[in-house]
């Protein structure tokens, strides 16, 4: 059983038997005291595709969906599919880059650490590490005398993700991304 609160982007739960991954949580803390915290919660259901937005309260509960978990390592993409392979037995799934929303900017040949969700030996959806390391392929140049001080600047990295890293950063550095936040989180 999985509380409200508890919910993360791409994990699985069932609503009213059908299995439903989560895509999206937004957190509304009220401003009066002894209000409860509200998540909004958009889901996608995984037969049919359509979506499904919900305003809980922290303590719901739902029921965890009857799925297997694989780790799986990202291969290659083909076309608008991109490829997976199972590190036990070798075998391969697809997904597409729609039912990637959000993920494919982390995504970098031989990644491991993923976990793939199946349903009934189908995949429709994967887990992402907490965090990725990524190369920066572009960013300005520092500036002197800039290492003491808070300012960011943007930074372009080997997927086309756009990240705001500190000012001494520089081009072909490697850094740490949370994946769940998109954001930097320290040099790898």
């Amino acid at each position: 059983m999985a509380k409200a609160s508890d919910l993360k982007r791409g994990m699985v739960v069932e609503i009213e038997g059908i299995p439903h991954v989560v895509k999206q949580v937004e957190v509304k803390s009220p401003s009066s005291r002894g209000a409860t915290t509200l998540y909004k919660v958009r889901f996608n259901n995984l037969k049919t595709g359509q979506k499904l937005d919900e305003s809980l309260k922290g303590e719901d509960f739902f029921k965890d969906s009857d799925l297997s978990k694989v780790k799986v390592q990202f291969s290659y993409k083909d076309g608008d599919n991109y490829i997976f392979m199972d590190l036990e037995d070798y075998s391969q799934y697809a997904l597409s880059g729609d039912d990637l929303e959000g993920q494919v900017a982390f995504l970098t040949e031989g990644l491991e650490g993923i976990v793939a969700l199946l349903i009934e030996d189908a995949i429709f959806a994967i887990e992402l590490p907490s965090s990725v390391v990524l190369p920066i392929i572009e960013t300005p140049p520092a500036l002197k005398g800039s290492s003491a001080s808070a300012r960011t600047k943007t930074a372009r990295l080997a997927t086309g993700l756009e990240v705001q890293v500190p000012e001494y950063i520089e081009t072909d550095e490697l850094i740490k991304i949370s994946t769940e936040t998109g954001k930097f989180m320290s040099r790898a």
